[in-house]
């Protein structure tokens, strides 16, 4: 549910109608994120498929880091829906829940340094991206990653950003059944 018509599953015709089924077929059923497109096919498959590559394909960032930037990005926009459904995909690659809890409240300060660069870069991006300098990439490469990791940093937490405007600036819901249970 959000703050715009949306088109459901049931009512779905033509190229949503496939798109939706896709979905359920891939992922075991549609997220509110990718409903509220509903009015616009074209935009949910191509957010669909940013979201598929950029979680998912080959990179020197594990999922666990991804699920990592998502959350931490999500938290410093104040993105409920966002911060619900990653730090569930999160508790799937991290099994400390004090380290779940720690990027949830966006204290870094005892993560392995790695990560921790990793996310107070996310955030800077996120908060003051006009503040970020070459030093920041440099403390990212101090850390062990190399130039396509920091791209892939850059790109994971710029599509949080996009997709918490997109929950934020319409009022996509959620509720404990929307979080839980996806297949990836």
């Amino acid at each position: 549910m959000a703050w715009i018509e949306e088109i459901e599953a049931s009512d779905a015709t033509g190229e949503l109608k496939t798109i939706y089924a896709d979905l359920v077929k891939q992922r075991g059923k549609l997220s509110n994120i990718l409903k509220v497109h509903s009015l616009n096919p074209g935009s949910m498959q191509k957010h669909l498929d940013l979201y598929m590559h950029l979680m998912f394909a080959k990179s020197g960032l594990s999922r666990g880091d991804r699920e990592a930037i998502a959350v931490a990005v999500s938290a410093a926009n104040n993105c409920a829906y966002c911060i619900s459904h990653h730090a569930e995909a999160l508790a799937r690659y991290e099994k400390d829940v004090s380290v779940t809890r720690a990027i949830r409240g966006l204290d870094f300060i005892e993560l392995p340094e790695r990560l921790a660069r990793m996310l107070s870069y996310a955030v800077k991006l996120t908060r003051e991206p006009a503040k970020i300098t070459e030093r920041d990439i440099e403390q990212l490469r101090e850390s062990g990653l190399n130039d396509r990791d920091i791209l892939d940093i850059n790109l994971v937490t710029a599509y949080f950003n996009f997709v918490n405007r997109i929950a934020l600036g319409l009022g996509v819901s959620f509720s404990a059944d929307e979080v839980e249970g996806y297949n990836v």
